[in-house]
């Protein structure tokens, strides 16, 4: 799960309450340890473009291992098991963000960096299935970038409740508990994946995987974001290369995919799925060209200067 997905409807309320820096920064240390200190299970709901999705979790922390799984309860059976961020199994196609399957362990976050490209501030108090929240506003600086809502719990700072919200103050995706039990760790069995998901192999695929090159970089980029992985993968079959970048500033994340062609005709897009975009042009290099995508949680005007920013040793100009 996401530790911060989504944010405010109500910017009336940024106004009328004094923010509160310090202790809008004390909860989110306090939010990026929860995680990794904190044993739950619980229902929540996710809402991306106006459709809804109900969720049963079991969350773990044992001898300082966390393990999670993750069912959607409504529509086809989808489900996720993951040791330490690890993707163990799945089954279905979860949503992009709650059963992503980037093996990554979560990530501690750094209030005071955030607080460079955010203004970050407590802005009230709330409750969620029938728990006590303070709620933190997580607002951008400039308009590269989205922000947040975030109802933490009053006992815990897990977030019960979470709001995203796009430049122009769309909602784009909400994540909401409708209940949450702190009091008692799940048990081995509530782990214990359905004989429907599927086992993900464990070591290296039949596609080598190798860091990437230094041949590609990025002529411009949001203040605050800073390459955090490069890889490049060798389809055995097709022989062609694939690049890919990630990019975050400590909350959000992109990630830039350099793929060539092969002489085929393939168009370039431009196009959004609740928070998620996705941006694609071609760049001509002195091997053929190359498909260049950016995929992330960012505005769709960030994704496509920094898809027209990409350059690489072997890049030419474009006609």
């Amino acid at each position: 799960m996401r530790a911060i997905p989504l944010l405010t409807l109500l910017f009336s309320s940024w106004f009328a309450l004094p923010a509160h820096a310090d202790e809008a920064q004390d909860w989110l240390t306090r939010l990026g340890r929860a995680e990794q200190q904190q044993s739950f299970q619980g229902t929540f709901i996710y809402e991306r473009n106006g459709s809804f999705s109900t969720y049963d979790i079991w969350h773990l922390v044992h001898d300082g291992q966390v393990r999670e799984r993750l069912l959607q309860l409504d529509g086809s059976a989808q489900e996720v098991v993951r040791v330490e961020g690890h993707t163990q199994c799945v089954s279905g196609t979860l949503v992009a963000g709650l059963g992503n399957s980037r093996d990554s362990a979560s990530r501690s976050l750094n209030p005071q960096k955030l607080n460079q490209f955010y203004e970050l501030a407590v802005i009230g108090k709330s409750r969620v299935a029938g728990r006590n929240a303070i709620i933190v506003s997580i607002t951008p600086r400039d308009p590269y970038r989205y922000g947040f809502e975030l109802h933490l719990d009053r006992e815990t700072a897990l977030p019960l409740k979470s709001l995203l919200l796009s430049e122009q103050g769309r909602l784009l995706e909400r994540f909401q508990f409708v209940r949450l039990n702190t009091s008692a760790s799940p048990v081995d069995r509530d782990l214990q994946p359905s004989s429907e998901c599927t086992p993900v192999a464990i070591g290296r695929s039949e596609t080598s995987q190798t860091p990437a090159s230094n041949a590609w970089h990025l002529d411009w980029l949001p203040p605050g974001f800073e390459l955090s992985s490069t890889t490049s993968r060798r389809d055995p079959q097709t022989k062609s290369t694939l690049d890919s970048l990630m990019y975050d500033d400590g909350l959000a994340r992109f990630s830039v995919f350099l793929e060539p062609t092969d002489g085929a005709s393939v168009s370039e897009t431009r196009t959004q799925l609740g928070p998620t975009v996705a941006v694609s042009r071609h760049v001509n290099t002195v091997d053929g060209q190359m498909m260049v995508t950016v995929v992330g949680e960012i505005p769709i005007g960030t994704a496509e200067r920094i898809a027209l920013s990409v350059r690489g040793e072997k890049a030419a100009a474009n006609p």
